[in-house]
């Protein structure tokens, strides 16, 4: 894989992450599609990459007073909870088997979009 494309794919992913919108989805398909990366490894290199792109977006944000500070800390607790129990399921959990439940949450998160009407929120 030239480094050109893998210097595209983190773009795109830098684009959608920071919007919100799961960059960690395209990085982890792009890697593990056309980079032939494996499930897990492309796991890791999500992590790391999210690192600094969250930064980046929390601090745009917080410029921008868009964060709800009180709830920072509640999800903050439960997401290291989280990874710590995906990473031990992890050590138990076929390839062949992350591979397609990642795919179900892919599937799952799309048509949760396509069909769940959204409320809409009204600006202060």
């Amino acid at each position: 894989m030239s480094i050109v494309w893998i210097a595209i794919a983190g773009f795109l992913t830098g684009v959608t992450a920071s919007m919100g919108l799961g960059g960690g989805f395209v990085l982890i398909i792009f890697l593990t599609v056309f980079a032939g990366t494996a499930q897990v490894a492309a796991g890791g290199i999500n992590l790391l990459f999210f690192l600094p792109i969250a930064l980046i977006s929390m601090l745009i944000h917080t410029k921008n007073k868009l964060i709800e500070w009180k709830l920072v800390a509640p999800i903050c607790i439960a997401g290291v909870v989280g990874v710590a129990g995906g990473a031990l399921l992890l050590g138990v959990v076929n390839e062949n088997l992350l591979r397609k439940l990642f795919a179900g949450l892919l599937v799952f998160v799309g048509l949760r979009e396509i069909f769940h009407k959204k409320a809409v929120e009204k600006k202060p």
